[in-house]
Formats: structure tokens, C-alpha cells, sequence
């Protein structure tokens, strides 16, 4: 299973100082960031894509590329790829280029966004977004897995024996996860191409989760991918930790209070109560992200949030130390323990590539076995 983090880039006042960080910093910060995830033993970082403040990361794949010429080990996404709104050309090229570039450690998340505005900046029309994500990643699909694509939609220009360079390396695309939290039709989205359903739950109870996970992995089996228990499913979360729970809350209350997203609205025992989200002790997280099982069962990625609300880089990284060296093995050992034999690891770009090969050798085999049957 993997662990990691993702960022949605915020540029936030830390309540506390009345102090904004200038873009600038917090650019450098989530770079700073990505690396002591690493260091810390954690296995994915991802950027999330906003094109608007108070937010910096508009372009993944520029800030990526830097990462992955700083790191060894880290798998490189995002949280998430506009699917919507980018020509999915350009997706499929910078995608591989990535690729290419950090030795395979790449895969992405596509999705809708959550800012309205970003559509017509873009030339589009929000009341299209569902029907934008089901022709734009249809037509991302063929330009990964064919060298020559002849295609006409009706969102972009037609496209006319076009080959989308650099070609994915080692000929297989990188791994797509499907990001939602409420649209039932990316959920099946991702079941029909057989790609990874990430559900973002970090506002959401349980209950809602259970549901749009469910049906993602009955439609994941429907299309003939494997069982339902074998389905790709990863999971949000947020975290905030101190040894001594009580002032783990004291600290990160004026953040939560705060929040461009959820400031002002529920309180933060309401919001822990109801949502994933854990501050507290490194138990206490243990404890609440084992829960996540028991309503998404056995599942390959659990991502969490944060540099977030303004918290200052010297409290993240302190936090990431926690959660690299108290929390996650810990997480690694338990959510080991009575996981199914045949539920799939994440997946990577080698064992992908291993599994392309094993099934281009099945295919060979049997090829050379019907010709000799014709022969005799």
C-alpha cells in the first residue's frame, strides 16, 4: 500500500502572525515539502492544479519535473489533472515527457476541479464538465496506447493521423486515477477503462464514501477487470498531530477556524467527527485511518493533506516527520494484516511494464500455438 501526501497549494495568512507567505515561498516550500516526504519514507507526492489565488500550482508537470531531479524514490501525481478544461493533447505529451524524465515515477489524477470560473477562462462551459472529462480522457486514452490517432469530438478540433510525442516510456502510459467526491459518472469512468478510482473524502462522511467506492468497484468488476475486491481505490485524508492531543487541538484550532475551504462553517469536534479528518495524537491517526477499511475495504493509496490554512513550513515538516516515522509504518503493518491475497498492490510503472510484457509473451505463445494447429 502507499502512503503519501498531496497539496492543494494555497497561499493562506497564518492566523496566528497575520503573516502571508509570498508566492514565491510558498512555491519553494512545496518543493521542500515533496523532499522530506521522501525522506521521511513516504511514497507519493501530489500537486493539485488551480489557475487562480489564492493558489499557486498552475502548472503540475513544471513543478514535478523539478521534483523528480531531487528525488530517487517519490512517485510524482497530481490532485488533480483538469481534465476538463486542458486539450488533452497536451496532457498526453507533458505527461510523457514527465515520465521520461523522472525513470517512470509518474502517474496522475484526472479531474473536474472545484472552481467554477476556470471553465470559461479556458474557453469552456461548466454545464458540460461531466460530458468534458467522459470525450477529453477518451481521447487522452487512445493518444497514450496508439502511435497513430485519427479522431473527432465534439469539445475540440478533429484531429487527423496525429502522433502525440514523446511516446510513453517503455510504451505504457502512466497509471490514471480518477478523482470525485460526489459524480457517480466518474465513478464509472474510471470502471470502464479499468483505471484507479481516488475518492477525496475529506469533507465527506463515511457513509457517502462507502457509496461512491461501492459503486465504483461493482462497475469495476461489470466491465470485466477483476472482482470487486481487486478494484484500484484510493483514499484522502487530513491530519494534524501533536503528541499530546489536547494540544494538537489547541494548535490547530485558529487554522481550522480559519480555512479558505471550511473556515467559518462547522465546528473543528463537529468536522473530526464527521469527516476523516484527525487531530491529535499519532494513535489517534493510526486509529482513524485503519477505520477507513471497514467502509472501502482493502484499499492501494491513502493520501494526506497537510500544508494547508496557512500553517507554516517549519510545523508541516514537523508534522511530516510524525507522520513518516510514528504513523505510517505502523499503518503499513496493520493494514497488511488480513489483506487478501489477490488484491493488486498500487501500481507502478514496473509492474506495469513487467505485465505488459507477460501478457505480450502469453500472446506470442498462443499465436505460435494456433499457426502450428493450422499447419498440422
Amino acid at each position: 500500500m502507499q502512503f503519501g501526501i498531496f497539496s492543494v497549494g494555497d497561499v493562506t495568512p497564518d492566523p496566528t502572525t497575520g503573516r502571508t507567505p509570498t508566492e514565491h515561498e510558498r512555491i519553494k516550500a512545496m518543493v521542500a515539502i515533496a523532499q522530506k516526504a521522501e525522506e521521511v519514507g513516504l511514497d507519493v507526492f501530489a500537486t493539485g492544479e488551480h489557475h487562480n489565488p489564492p493558489f499557486v500550482p498552475s502548472s503540475p508537470t513544471t513543478m514535478l519535473g523539478y521534483i523528480a531531479a531531487r528525488t530517487e524514490k517519490l512517485v510524482l501525481s497530481t490532485s488533480t489533472t483538469l481534465i476538463t478544461t486542458n486539450d488533452p493533447v497536451k496532457i498526453a505529451e507533458d505527461f510523457a515527457m514527465l515520465q521520461h524524465l523522472a525513470d517512470g515515477r509518474v502517474d496522475l489524477m484526472m479531474g473536474r476541479g472545484n472552481t467554477g470560473p476556470v471553465y470559461p477562462w479556458f474557453g469552456q462551459d461548466i454545464r458540460q464538465g461531466i460530458n468534458l472529462a467522459i470525450e477529453n480522457y477518451a481521447l487522452l486514452h487512445r493518444l497514450w496506447r496508439e502511435d497513430v490517432v485519427t479522431w473527432e469530438g465534439k469539445f475540440r478540433t478533429p484531429l487527423q493521423s496525429f502522433t502525440a510525442t514523446p511516446r510513453p516510456l517503455d510504451g505504457v502510459a502512466p497509471f490514471v486515477w480518477h478523482g470525485s467526491i460526489r459524480s457517480p459518472e466518474i465513478a464509472e469512468q474510471a470502471a470502464y477503462y479499468g483505471d484507479g478510482f481516488f475518492h477525496n473524502n475529506i469533507f465527506w462522511p463515511a457513509d457517502h464514501t462507502k457509496r461512491m467506492v461501492e459503486l465504483y468497484r461493482e462497475r469495476y468488476a461489470h466491465y470485466g477487470h477483476g472482482t470487486a475486491e481487486q478494484a484500484i481505490v484510493g483514499l484522502g485524508g487530513q491530519v494534524f498531530m501533536r503528541h499530546n492531543s489536547q494540544d494538537a487541538v489547541r494548535e490547530f484550532r485558529p487554522y481550522f477556524d480559519n480555512a479558505p475551504v471550511y473556515g467559518h462553517g462547522p465546528s473543528l469536534e463537529d468536522f473530526t467527527e464527521q469527516t476523516p479528518l484527525t487531530v491529535g495524537s499519532p494513535q489517534q491517526v493510526i486509529e482513524k485511518t485503519l477505520s477507513f477499511r471497514e467502509y472501502a475495504g482493502d484499499y492501494q493509496r491513502q493520501l494526506f493533506l497537510m500544508d494547508h490554512a496557512g500553517l507554516p513550513l517549519k510545523t508541516v515538516l514537523e508534522q511530516l516527520d510524525m507522520l513518516g516515522e510514528e504513523v505510517v509504518p505502523v499503518l503499513r503493518e496493520e493494514f497488511a494484516k488480513g489483506r487478501a491475497a489477490d488484491v493488486p498492490e498500487a501500481p507502478t510503472h514496473a509492474a506495469r511494464v513487467a505485465a505488459a510484457a507477460s501478457q505480450a509473451s502469453e500472446a506470442s505463445e498462443a499465436s505460435e500455438v494456433s499457426e502450428g494447429v493450422n499447419v498440422v
